[in-house]
């Protein structure tokens, strides 16, 4: 007790701060965890391939919505990704995939409905911005690029085979899938909440006042924000909500739905294994299309 009653009384604020975040978040972190790791050993490309259907509108919003119940953190998403490829899956459907699985799952919409208050608002235009997103990768992919993402020389994933394996050989399995995946994003959590903590506390409000005033770039500082910070979709959501007095909607809107498709994690992922030209009209696409949604967001609400 002496040891803290000698901190400095913005210390003790920032550390309030953080534990709060945090410990909203872990819960989600950890369910997203647990999901993960049953798709890892229960669910395949294969299966997902079979159901795919003929038409290319039809691929190109079967890979936009299956997120919904096919979840996949953004942390382990690229390889998963790439391996639809090698099955032959189309660009078209695996990209959108890539973009909405993070972010439309039930686990990221409740979380996200949850950081802001019980607000079905936040967790709509979540959903919307991140579908919209995808549906205009796809459309680009499908309609007006013909060349082959994937690098010729591209890397193989080890993929770990577990359908040999007894009931409860894969249920333990599961939880080893699960707690990796949880050690794993749980660094970037505690660096998120961190950083948002000391925001808080530390940066003087007018330097944060002078910069939503002026949307256009209160939406690119938080886009480049939400990129450096590299975040877990299950617990971003709580990151954002923190800064919403400072910056506003539109911002914050911007920060929730590109981290989950464009930070510094996804990116070096990706540079194993697509073109660099593609990579640089990934990250031109992505970034216009939140861009002017949460700008046109922020001007109509």
């Amino acid at each position: 007790m002496n040891f803290f009653s000698q901190l400095p009384p913005s210390v003790l604020q920032a550390g309030a701060i953080f534990l709060s975040i945090i410990i909203e978040a872990l819960p989600f972190v950890l369910i997203g965890s647990i999901i993960s790791g049953f798709i890892e050993v229960y669910v395949t490309p294969e299966k997902v391939y079979h159901y795919l259907p003929k038409n290319k509108w039809l691929r190109i919003f079967f890979g936009t919505f299956i997120g919904f119940i096919f979840p996949s953190c953004e942390c382990g998403i690229v390889p998963i990704v790439n391996r639809f490829l090698e099955k032959k899956v189309p660009s078209y459907t695996a990209l959108p995939f890539l973009v909405t699985a993070p972010v439309i799952n039930p686990i990221v919409l409740f979380a996200t409905y949850s950081a802001f208050g019980n607000s079905i608002k936040f967790a709509l235009l979540r959903a919307l911005g991140s579908i919209l997103v995808a549906a205009a990768l796809g459309i680009f992919l499908g309609f007006f690029s013909q060349n082959s993402i994937q690098k010729e020389e591209r890397k193989q994933v080890h993929q770990h085979d577990f359908s040999h394996l007894s009931a409860g050989k894969k249920l333990f399995q599961v939880l080893v899938q699960a707690i990796d995946e949880f050690f794993d994003t749980g660094r970037y959590l505690v660096f998120g909440c961190l950083f948002a903590s000391l925001v808080q506390v530390y940066v003087p409000t007018r330097i944060l006042t002078s910069i939503s005033s002026t949307p256009l770039v209160a939406i690119l500082l938080l886009m480049l924000l939400s990129f450096l910070l590299s975040l877990c979709s299950e617990a971003d959501a709580f990151i954002g909500s923190s800064l919403l007095s400072s910056f506003g909607l539109a911002p914050v809107l911007a920060f929730l739905v590109i981290g989950p498709i464009l930070d510094v994690k996804n990116l070096l992922m990706m540079k194993n294994y697509f073109k660099t030209s593609f990579i640089w009209q990934f990250i031109a696409i992505v970034s216009g299309f939140v861009l002017l949604y949460s700008w046109l967001v922020g001007v109509l609400l």
